[in-house]
């Protein structure tokens, strides 16, 4: 980026690569992290994790890969439109089962279950990560819940969190997918942060990117990036991104509530901020109308 220098930055504070070394604790990832790890180690088949787009799904899924890479195998489905074929044949490559035996999808199965046991007896758990869940077919959806019930003793072979949008839950609501609805024993929905989260929300970010100046984004201007951005963070890194060319390009070093009014008037998904002189002169011409009636009514 070419204001890193201008700011004192080591690398872009707010890109929208779902970097797992930018992950903040705050109370709703905190918290879905937390749901994850818990019921996983009580060996839960199918954990589901739902949020608006720009909640922070997929570097939530990101931040697990990195958290328990020591401890599973994981497999990351990124792709949404895989069929049941495509997903189990991604599966078997995945457990190591050669490509040349991928044609027969019974046996293909069967294959995968093997694996399954081989690597359990070794001591290896196998996660199965989906981001965008909402948009598998059915087939896939049901394909994924079928792995997932099978055993060893009371032991789970595959354990699978799906990450999707809410529409993920409307999908679940459906008669034909009432059998994985039924497994899922643990859910999370990911909220928005809150105005005062986004102040820390902003300053953390710029930390871990190396600044160590003065406040850049002062109380007035999170305060209009709240407001515009509803609290989702992949629009909080839009408009702090924004904001920051525009003072890089006027070679300023701060960020003015007037200048986050130009970053939002520049992007589409915010929200629009009221021109507060606009409706200072509106409400002066209220009260001017309003006195004028009364004394033409007095007189």
């Amino acid at each position: 980026m070419i204001y890193l220098t201008h700011f004192g930055l080591g690398k872009a504070p707010f890109s929208l690569t779902a970097d797992p070394e930018f992950f903040i604790d705050f109370i709703p990832h905190k918290e879905a992290l937390e749901v994850i790890t818990t019921a996983l180690s009580l060996g839960e088949a199918i954990l589901k994790i739902t949020g608006e787009v720009g909640t922070g799904k997929t570097l939530l899924c990101n931040k697990l890969q990195s958290e328990l890479s020591d401890q599973y195998l994981l497999c990351t489905i990124d792709n949404p439109y895989l069929s049941a074929e495509e997903l189990r044949s991604t599966l078997a490559l995945f457990l190591g089962i050669n490509k040349s035996e991928l044609g027969d999808q019974f046996l293909l199965t069967n294959m995968i279950k093997e694996r399954l046991l081989v690597l359990f007896e070794e001591g290896k758990k196998v996660l199965v990560l989906v981001d965008e869940a909402q948009a598998l077919p059915d087939s896939a959806l049901e394909a994924l819940r079928l792995f997932s019930n099978l055993e060893a003793g009371e032991n789970k072979l595959l354990q699978v969190v799906l990450f999707g949008q809410p529409e993920l839950d409307v999908r679940l609501s459906e008669s034909q997918l009432r059998q994985l609805r039924q497994r899922i024993t643990f859910s999370y929905e990911l909220r928005a942060l809150s105005e005062s989260e986004i102040g820390h929300y902003i300053q953390k970010r710029l930390a871990q990117a190396g600044y160590r100046g003065a406040t850049l984004f002062n109380h007035a201007a999170c305060k209009k990036i709240s407001q515009a951005s509803r609290g989702i963070p992949r629009l909080i890194n839009v408009l702090c991104h924004k904001a920051l060319m525009i003072s890089y390009g006027r070679q300023d070093y701060t960020i003015t509530p007037k200048l986050i009014k130009e970053a939002v008037d520049d992007t589409e998904d915010a929200y629009p901020i009221p021109n507060l002189n606009m409706w200072w002169g509106v409400l002066f011409l209220f009260i001017l109308v309003n006195a004028l009636l009364i004394i033409w009514w007095k007189g």
